[in-house]
């Protein structure tokens, strides 16, 4: 409460001075949406979604009572995997094992099956604004519902962490949501990145090609191998040599003859 500045008549307190603050509170429900989507936004590596395992309930330990857990079943359906205790109070029964839609209007189904397909095949993370209708309850309520893509233990994207939240009010059973608006924001890719595309190879068009180019930093540039001859060419090489010797090319010389130690010699005649 804020109390107000003394009045003319002299009087300092009263219930004229009193300012109440439940009309500001409505901003103040938005919180645990933004603490959930920064949790999920920390676990992201680069533009990827988290996975349902890296969820510590630790992180999410001020909005437990706020969160839950869902799983695709089937296109446009999920159900409840997890759930905290405001969700159950507001549902008015226990929800793990229920499909998120009993829980809306007819109209409602539809348009939350069709924004839970474009979150899981975007992916995107989607933001409902939310109405909720309940036959004895005095007067509207608002709520809202976030919903952040996980992927499971497979690799897909089919696990959804989700948030709800409601204005301050009494609780009545039987009670039914309608959606008043819905928001999705794709996850893309970080600003400034830039996709990575392979430069072409040049081609040796001139001769400087056949010398490997200079890398600052490592040795100096190097002449490439030779090509070396193959088996066919050194035969004719050899072929070539030969005929050369029997036109009269002198020969190579004779290699000299090796001394060695006295032996004998042993000459067989037939006669």
């Amino acid at each position: 409460m804020i109390f107000g500045s003394r009045s003319g008549d002299g009087l300092s307190g009263g219930q004229e001075n009193v300012v109440s603050m439940a009309r500001f509170r409505k901003g103040g429900a938005l919180s645990p949406l933004r603490q959930a989507e920064a949790y999920w936004t920390g676990l992201r590596r680069g533009d990827d979604v988290p996975s349902r395992s890296q969820i510590d309930p630790r992180g999410l330990e001020n909005i437990l009572s706020n969160t839950f857990i869902l799983e695709r079943i089937a296109p446009g359906i999920a159900r409840f995997r997890l759930a905290g205790s405001l969700v159950n109070e507001m549902a008015g029964m226990e929800v793990r094992g229920m499909p998120v839609t009993a829980f809306f209007t007819a109209d409602a189904r539809k348009q939350l099956s069709s924004a839970m397909e474009h979150m899981f095949d975007t992916p995107a993370v989607v933001e409902l604004e939310l109405q909720i209708e309940a036959p004895r309850q005095s007067s509207p309520r608002e709520a809202r519902m976030l919903l952040l893509p996980l992927r499971s233990d497979l690799g897909d994207i089919s696990r959804v962490l989700g948030v709800l939240v409601a204005d301050e009010g009494k609780t009545a059973t039987s009670q039914r949501f309608s959606i008043t608006s819905i928001a999705m924001r794709s996850i893309g890719k970080p600003s400034g990145a830039a996709e990575f595309k392979a430069k072409p190879r040049a081609e040796a068009t001139d001769e400087r090609n056949d010398v490997n180019q200079a890398n600052p930093g490592f040795a100096e540039t190097q002449a490439r191998f030779k090509p070396e001859r193959s088996l066919l060419e050194e035969a004719r090489a050899l072929l070539d040599r030969s005929r050369a010797g029997k036109a009269g090319t002198p020969a190579d010389p004779a290699p000299a003859k090796h001394k060695g130690a006295p032996h004998l010699r042993l000459v067989v005649s037939r006669d």
